[in-house]
């Protein structure tokens, strides 16, 4: 997708004030402005993990003020804060806090191999000593309203009423949203499907400190974890590998796709979707291949489930991120 199209489609109406977007991911931390010349000033950092426990909500606050300064807009004139993190969340006197197992070190362990031991990583509060308004939604529910809006879940400008988006990323995320209603849950966790238990497997340790969870067995950072000793030091590598023909590659890949695809069927079954759409840089690298493997594990079963749904990549490609964070505030 022509990333001028996107700053021209998503320019804000004119005599709007600009608004901040982030989006915070376990790999990286995304920054951008939009105003009404379009979204500009975009800054990407690796997410910070090191330091207190308010080291990434210090990192956000310092690159809004360097989009900001790149994009020609004083802090002081932003409307608003649009943050889309992963997550789960703990609220903290009704305030966001992020308990994300690709962040917090404390929550697995040392075993894990994070630098650093939080529980929880401060959010919204230092946030809010900074900016007049910010809202914090978990990154996939960001990300379903943006595909919703303006993506591959609206025909025409009209958002499917039952549908959910997922990411394949460095975690495994979703949004939901049925019967018109995005669903969000008593601290904003509902989609958290990656945490769901699929497997026995003992040597998938997932962030959270499950073993066997779908995010330990599938994520991008997973994949790096369990076969680098096989010589796939990470997706890229495992998947250049499938492409050049490597039949353990192949082999290891399909049961990826298996588990992911046992996944969106378990979603479809459950909520009785009609669209789904698919993003993260795991799935969006590879989509030509991925997506028809992930296809075979829903179509043709329980016809009268999943029969009318269908999976599709996302349509804000690699930017559904960045308009996740925008669509909280627009």
């Amino acid at each position: 997708m022509n990333k001028d199209i996107l700053n021209r489609e998503f320019s804000l109406p004119s005599g709007s004030a600009p608004v901040a977007c982030v989006d915070i991911g376990g790999t990286k931390v995304a920054v951008s402005v939009a105003s009404v010349q379009g979204v500009r000033g975009r800054l990407v950092e690796p997410t910070a993990k090191q330091g207190a426990p308010d080291a990434l909500a210090a990192q956000i606050i310092r690159m809004v003020s360097q989009s900001c300064d790149a994009a020609g807009i004083a802090n002081v004139d932003l409307a608003a804060l649009g943050v889309s993190a992963c997550g789960p969340f703990v609220l903290r006197d009704g305030l966001v806090e992020l308990a994300a197992p690709n962040i917090c070190g404390g929550m697995a362990g040392e075993a894990r191999g994070l630098p650093n031991n939080w529980q929880t990583a401060l959010l919204e509060a230092p946030l809010r000593q900074h900016f007049v308004k910010v809202r914090v939604e978990n990154d996939a529910i960001g990300a379903l309203e943006a595909e919703r809006r303006w993506g591959a879940l609206q025909v025409n400008g009209q958002a499917f009423a039952n549908c959910a988006y997922v990411t394949w990323s460095t975690g495994i995320g979703v949004g939901l949203c049925v019967d018109g209603h995005v669903l969000r849950g008593k601290n904003g966790n509902a989609g958290h499907a990656g945490h769901l238990f699929v497997s026995d497997n003992d040597d998938a340790l997932c962030g959270c400190g499950n073993v066997g969870d779908v995010e330990g067995l599938i994520a991008g950072n997973a994949i790096a974890r369990r076969f680098a000793e096989r010589g796939y030091v990470d997706s890229a590598a495992l998947l250049a590998a499938v492409y050049a023909g490597d039949d353990q590659a192949v082999a290891i890949a399909d049961g990826l796709c298996c588990i992911m695809g046992r996944t969106l069927y378990n979603l479809i079954v459950t909520l009785d979707l009609e669209r789904i759409s698919v993003g993260g840089s795991v799935f969006w690298n590879n989509r030509d291949w991925l997506l028809p493997r992930l296809q075979t594990h829903i179509q043709g079963k329980l016809a009268a489930l999943t029969d009318g749904c269908e999976l599709v990549p996302a349509g804000l490609a690699e930017r559904v991120g960045d308009f996740g964070a925008l669509a909280l505030v627009v």
